[in-house]
């Protein structure tokens, strides 16, 4: 009797401790219970890194074991080094044939200048502080992220899509040598001035977003979308509020300054090294081991990476069933929850990869700037729903990791 007495009170004893749990965690300001996801999805992603990092060979970038600073400052943190202890080189180099060969030209210099002058600041080694300013980029973003979510879903959804931005299976790109964080901080900005109006503040974030990441041509094409739709307002987008010639100059302006400088990185390689298409050739040589070499034509190359990954004709009906997906995604009627800002950004941005980009396994990394969508994702409210996908994008990140982080020998999937 008295054993009986006693086990009943357990489980409701059990549940009113989860309550007070949960009740006390509503009561924390949202911007602290972020900074402890992200706390917490950082300290996961370091666990897992520096299990890779112990069995990692060594390589051309580390040497065996290495630290987890070094393990994290290899692939492109190889070249943002460079760039921050000599800059960039006036002469392109060039193979026997004469094609331009990998260099420094391929990377903005926004990050490794910041690094740059950090460790001339502090006299912290270039792992260090490209690490942490990575870190605390990302710290940022996920605030802001989080911001721009609440700003059209209720807090719960707005937080758990922070949730899944932070533990995406490429957010080990936070707390590497990478310049991906600070892009993702700065064009998260921007989105967040753009969904509160205000244009003229969004120019300074512009002009150093392009010089982060070549997204300026991209959002470029964003607010010449917004433009578009704000002065013909089709019904089927509901564009909340209609631009007059007067309202249109502040975006207009915006697209026309993120356009110059989405042309400003290609035109200061022509200069610096007196070659007209310095930047185009030194993207298309990270190409070249793929298809070989070619000229840059515009909204050829996904066609030809499907064709190179999955032989045609697959290649193109995959291509034409991954368009349609997205398509879906974005203009489905439960994704106007999100805006349609956010819709319109993942269009440019699409638009922008399909025209210029070469898909390969760098590709994950180079799809994070379409993060807000994720806001859709979070939409379903089912427990088991967001267990799931939490666990997913783990084990994704571990994946990711595996195939593109860590060298195994000859390496040919870079992240």
């Amino acid at each position: 009797m008295t054993t009986a007495s006693t086990a009943v009170p357990r489980p409701r004893a059990s549940r009113a401790a989860l309550t007070w749990v949960v009740v006390r965690w509503r009561l924390v300001p949202w911007w602290l219970r972020i900074t402890v996801v992200y706390t917490l999805s950082r300290v996961l992603a370091t666990v897992m890194m520096s299990g890779f990092a112990r069995i990692q060979a060594a390589n051309s970038f580390t040497v065996q074991n290495p630290t987890y600073l070094s393990f994290a400052s290899i692939w492109d943190g190889a070249w943002y080094r460079v760039i921050a202890a000599s800059g960039y080189p006036s002469t392109l180099p060039v193979d026997a044939a004469g094609h331009v060969t990998e260099n420094a030209w391929a990377f903005m210099p926004a990050y490794p200048f910041t690094v740059r002058a950090l460790m001339a600041l502090t006299g912290a080694s270039f792992e260090f502080v490209a690490v942490w300013v990575s870190l605390l980029s990302g710290w940022g973003a996920a605030l802001v992220f989080r911001r721009l979510m609440g700003r059209f879903l209720d807090p719960t959804r707005a937080t758990f899509a922070t949730v899944l931005f932070c533990v995406a299976p490429v957010s080990v790109v936070f707390q590497v040598a990478y310049a991906e964080a600070m892009g993702v901080l700065l064009l998260l900005v921007a989105l967040l001035l753009l969904v509160q109006r205000r244009f003229w503040a969004m120019l300074p974030v512009v002009l150093l977003l392009g010089m982060t990441r070549p997204t300026g041509l991209a959002f470029a094409l964003l607010m010449v979308l917004f433009v578009l739709v704000g002065v013909l307002r089709p019904a089927w987008l509901r564009m909340p509020e209609r631009l007059t010639p007067r309202t249109a100059v502040a975006p207009a302006t915006v697209a026309v300054v993120s356009g110059l400088v989405g042309l400003a990185w290609p035109a200061v390689a022509w200069a610096v090294t007196g070659v007209p298409r310095a930047y185009t050739d030194t993207e298309l040589a990270w190409r070249s081991s793929y298809i070989g070499w070619g000229e840059l034509v515009p909204f050829t190359p996904w066609v030809q990476g499907f064709g190179w990954w999955f032989h045609q004709p697959a290649g193109a009906i995959l291509l034409v069933a991954v368009l349609l997906g997205f398509a879906a995604v974005v203009f489905q009627p439960a994704a106007r929850r999100i805006g349609l800002e956010l819709r319109l950004w993942g269009v440019a941005y699409l638009v922008y990869l399909l025209a210029v980009f070469f898909p390969q396994s760098s590709t994950w990394r180079i799809l994070l700037p379409i993060a807000p969508l994720l806001g859709v994702v979070a939409l379903p409210r089912s427990r088991v729903y967001r267990v799931a996908l939490v666990v997913l994008a783990v084990v994704l990140q571990w994946t990711w990791l595996y195939f593109c982080w860590w060298v195994d020998g000859y390496d040919w999937t870079p992240p």
